[in-house]
């Protein structure tokens, strides 16, 4: 892909999280997903107009891409977002197997603006004992069942 194709997307990105805020839809995050040079996700930001902790640019558009490839994993694809993507967002980026990732605005852009996501990158890191949100296993002798049956099931779709 040259230069010019990845400059479009990115101020395509850009653009979206603009219009996103005056649209008062979400934060200022956009996101799309690229195969070939062509777009098969497209996310916005939606997190407070749908009441949905979840609804970032780069969830949305992962979930376009995989319903438009009809596939959970997107080999062979990129992500542009317009802001260094949240935890949240780049372990769902590590899951869908994306291969490459062009952001714009870092995560100190993001904490001028009031999204700070500092704590969640130390919480992450911590083991679950010490952890801000409590944290309690219970039943891990009993949940063995579960795995147990995964790792035996013949016709599984590994992930």
């Amino acid at each position: 892909m040259s230069d010019n194709d990845k400059i479009r997307f990115m101020e395509l990105v850009i653009d979206m999280a603009a219009k996103n805020v005056e649209k008062g839809k979400g934060g200022p995050f956009a996101a799309i997903v690229v195969k070939g040079g062509r777009i098969i996700g497209k996310g916005t930001n939606l997190v407070t107009s749908i009441n949905d902790p979840t609804a970032h640019a780069e969830i949305i558009a992962i979930r376009e891409a995989c319903k438009n490839l009809n596939s959970f994993h997107l080999h062979g694809c990129e992500i542009y977002t317009s802001c260094e993507p949240c935890p949240m967002c780049l372990g769902a980026i590590y899951w869908a197997r994306i291969e490459k990732v062009y952001y714009a605005g870092t995560r100190e852009d993001a904490m001028s603006a009031g999204f700070d996501d500092s704590k969640f990158y130390e919480e992450i890191c911590k083991s679950p004992a010490e952890r801000t949100i409590k944290m309690e296993q219970m039943l891990q002798q009993d949940v063995r069942q579960a795995f147990d049956r995964w790792i035996n099931k013949k016709d599984k779709i590994p992930y």
